[in-house]
């Protein structure tokens, strides 16, 4: 490993072989880094943190700082990031809060752009894109493949279903479904995220039979209630559709982000 003169490294920090940290580093106590985790410099990772093989932070990010919750009172907490990520100038991650997991999760192969922010106790899934200071506030559940545009800002205990794309300033105070596209301020949902199912490898039969059942469940007669079950029924084969109904009918704290909303 290699540690540079100017950095502080607590002693209770466990540091895997291949791990870099830069000038003017602090890793806390209770901090793990994984092995070839590289810490550009100015990075401070507070404590109680462990951060995945490979993960580069570049500088002045504050990772595992206290959770930004008035009642938080010192009590043991943690964040755990994944492998393979990617982190930008000026990101904050907080750990968890008692009330809650006491833990924030982050997965693995995420880019985090300058400024994006994780609050605590949020789970985060893999292949995340945050662009430029995009916000997720405490207790927010964001899927895989989600990309979150730029100045965007999650709810706190909002949820943004796994490959969704929420667009730039949104304030997204309505749950977003898997695999949705939603943008404005308030965000409102505009369909589905085709860039992202085709990047995916989804072929025009697949898309256009997801595009229909988006029809039915959004656009179609009757109540919403009605239109889920008639939807679950039709597209039981299609393992996207069964995952927006179960994410529909989930019980989450916040209300669902719809079209014309």
């Amino acid at each position: 490993m290699s540690i540079h003169p100017t950095a502080i490294v607590d002693s209770g920090a466990q540091l895997a072989d291949g791990v870099e940290i830069g000038p003017w580093c602090v890793v806390g106590p209770g901090v793990v880094l994984g092995a070839d985790v590289r810490l550009v410099s100015h990075v401070v990772v507070q404590q109680d943190t462990t951060v995945g093989a490979r993960t580069v932070i570049h500088p002045f990010c504050v990772i595992g700082g206290d959770p930004q919750h008035g009642g938080y009172k010192g009590e043991p907490v943690r964040l755990e990031i994944g492998s393979d990520n990617v982190v930008r100038e000026h990101c904050t991650f907080n750990r968890g809060t008692p009330g809650d997991r006491k833990l924030t999760t982050i997965g693995s192969n995420g880019l985090f752009m300058t400024g994006a922010h994780v609050g605590h106790d949020a789970v985060v899934g893999d292949n995340v894109t945050m662009a430029n200071h995009a916000t997720l506030g405490g207790h927010s559940r964001v899927g895989s493949r989600v990309f979150l545009g730029g100045l965007c800002a999650v709810h706190q205990f909002g949820r943004v279903g796994q490959g969704a794309i929420v667009g730039g300033l949104a304030a997204v105070t309505r749950d977003v479904i898997p695999y949705g596209s939603a943008w404005g301020n308030h965000a409102r949902l505009h369909g589905l995220n085709l860039v992202g199912l085709k990047r995916k490898g989804y072929g025009k039969d697949a898309i256009r039979r997801l595009l229909a059942a988006y029809r039915d469940l959004f656009e179609g007669g009757g109540t919403f209630a009605d239109r889920v079950d008639a939807a679950a029924a039709e597209y039981a084969d299609l393992p996207e559709i069964v995952e927006i109904v179960a994410f529909i009918r989930e019980d989450g704290k916040r209300p669902l982000c719809l079209p014309g909303e």
